[in-house]
């Protein structure tokens, strides 16, 4: 089954299953002419340079020896070799994520988790619950829940008061910029009427100044600073329980966005670095080292200090990038805007979002950062935040010469003339596309506040990819899921995964204009991330000599209806030509 315009894959997606064409060739083992491991009855979507097909891949010592038609692979099948027969499901290069968070999704499934969970009183219940049948801990934590469940996005101490009166209870939201608490954790972080709003942070009050139980971006750490900070075993459990969540969805490397002192969860880079060591690590990992937007160029010496530990752990983490956050979301107006946000009527007010870090320095820390080698991964949602982080890689790039792969995430309202300079600067747009489609949250929190002209900016992908620019993807899980397939789904349609085809039909498409090729789409969640995390010469596509890091999905996407994209499903994940994940 094909395609109907304008969901086609582009030119170079297209194979002839008749004559497959295996330019990356066949490198025969020295030490045996047999195979450890052989993939035949394809379809295998390389992605490499060509974007070529093939029918079967050969591996040997986690590396892939051969990748063609059946009969280039045939000679290598020995008494030994694994044959996994595809029997039409594809096989793709392992899903790399460019921005996720494991180890706090991981450590949060073990608490008072509420991510899967959708309405107040689902969320209120699940609390008492938990509070219930979990006596031992004296802060109740985890997190999870969805602004659009609640009037304007923000819920209030009583609800959670009205079932735990007796402990504190602190819950991020699902985008982590924003904390549900109740009157006993206000009372142990000092909150009151009196307590003014932090630099980087709101108190949201009611119309007598008192102190509602929403915290939004930094002043959530004033709670943050009073819950005891997770254990390392903790967190080592954490890291473990995200990185086997990962693997069931494909993914077999991945940029963690915060490694460093996590508000309320300790410092995870110990997790990652005794992971390594040990060999539990089995996904390949860089890590964002957390910038403190308190601080200044004195973080430098640290991330230097980090780099090398983790160089030294001989493993498959790395922490070659800081990561900086130069703004906060648009769903509760802090993500920093050109101009102001618009109020409930529709006009104009001076809300113009957060700036977290001095734009007039901005441009001297990526410099130093630059040239000591760092990538910077910016945090950066609003259109005021893309230019800022945009100018000060145009800065490093003046004073360095190019140089570091210093890439964008989020990037949810561009201006356009900012987008051409991606390509122009060498900077890769690190996209969530999972996030680009009509939901309540995007259609009651977001775009009333943005306008017309403004919404119509939101994820560029296509305009992005038009211009030339590199395009990594990853999910932000756990903000949303990290199941790759689900944001391939939503980059190639601008719908939302999980619809009939007649809801899918009838569903009103985000901005189609932006909308990317399902070929584009898996090389962004592939090679393009390859590209970011430094991975490109060993992984991102399936060439000979490349690790064999490797997914098997349960259908071939390209030959199924466009609204069934997300449906697809990881029912194998190989690292190295072991498998780590494997679907019942």
């Amino acid at each position: 089954m094909g395609f109907s315009a304008p969901h086609t894959r582009s030119a170079p997606d297209h194979r002839d299953r008749r004559a497959i064409r295996s330019s990356p060739g066949v490198l025969v083992p020295s030490s045996s002419s047999s195979a450890d491991l052989v993939f035949t009855g394809g379809p295998c979507y390389t992605v490499d340079p060509a974007r070529t097909w093939a029918t079967a891949v050969a591996v040997k010592g986690g590396r892939i020896v051969a990748v063609g038609p059946d009969r280039d692979v045939k000679d290598l099948i020995g008494t030994g070799t694994e044959v996994v027969d595809l029997k039409g499901r594809l096989l793709l290069p392992g899903f790399q994520d460019a921005h996720v968070h494991p180890v706090f999704g991981g450590t949060t499934m073990r608490k008072c988790d509420l991510h899967l969970l959708e309405t107040a009183a689902d969320y209120v219940a699940a609390v008492a619950e938990y509070a219930r049948t979990h006596a031992e801990p004296r802060w109740i934590t985890g997190g999870g829940w969805s602004m659009e469940a609640f009037p304007g996005g923000a819920p209030t101490k009583d609800l959670l008061d009205a079932v735990v009166p007796d402990r504190p209870v602190a819950l991020p939201n699902r985008d982590g910029h924003g904390m549900w608490v109740n009157s006993r954790a206000l009372l142990e972080a000092g909150i009151s009427r009196d307590t003014p709003d932090p630099f980087d942070g709101r108190i949201e009050r009611d119309a007598r100044g008192e102190p509602t139980g929403m915290l939004q971006e930094g002043a959530a750490g004033l709670v943050h600073a009073v819950i005891p900070p997770a254990t390392p075993a903790e967190l080592a459990e954490g890291l473990l329980a995200g990185q086997a969540y990962l693997h069931s969805f494909g993914i077999t490397a991945w940029q963690d966005a915060w490694v460093g002192a996590m508000f309320g969860e300790g410092d995870n880079f110990g997790a990652y670095l005794d992971a390594a060591g040990s060999g539990a690590l089995t996904g390949r990992v860089s890590g964002a080292l957390w910038w403190d937007r308190e601080g200044g160029l004195e973080q430098l010496e640290l991330f230097r200090r980090r780099r090398a530990e983790a160089e030294a752990a001989d493993g498959r983490f790395r922490a070659g990038t800081v990561k900086m956050m130069l703004d906060g979301v648009a769903e509760n107006h802090t993500a920093a805007l050109l101009d102001p946000y618009l109020d409930g009527c529709g006009c104009a007010g001076d809300n113009r979002g957060l700036t977290f870090i001095d734009p007039d320095k901005l441009g001297g820390y990526v410099i130093e950062l630059d040239a000591a080698g760092f990538q910077v991964h910016f945090h950066a949602l609003g259109d005021r935040a893309v230019r800022a982080g945009l100018d000060a890689v145009e800065q490093a790039r003046r004073a360095n010469g190019p140089g570091g792969r210093h890439h964008l995430a989020h990037l949810q309202v561009v201006h356009p003339d900012d987008v051409k300079r991606f390509r122009q600067l060498g900077a890769t747009a690190n996209i969530q596309p999972l996030w680009a489609a009509h939901e309540p949250q995007m259609d009651e929190l977001t775009i009333p506040f943005l306008g017309a002209e403004r919404s119509a900016r939101q994820y560029p992908f296509g305009s992005l990819s038009r211009s030339g620019a590199t395009i990594a993807a990853g999910s932000d899980w756990s903000v949303s899921s990290p199941d790759p397939m689900l944001g391939i789904h939503v980059a190639v349609n601008r719908v939302e995964p999980g619809l009939s085809a007649e809801q899918f039909a009838a569903a009103k498409v985000f901005y189609p204009s932006e909308r990317m090729e399902l070929g584009q789409a898996i090389a962004a969640y592939t090679a393009g991330t390859a590209y970011v995390n430094h991975l490109d010469a060993v992984s991102g596509s399936i060439e000979v000599g490349k690790y064999a890091d490797l997914v098997v999905l349960d259908r071939d996407p390209f030959d199924g209806p466009v609204h069934e994209i997300g449906q697809a499903k990881a029912v194998r994940t190989y690292v190295e030509g072991a498998l780590v994940y494997a679907a019942d």
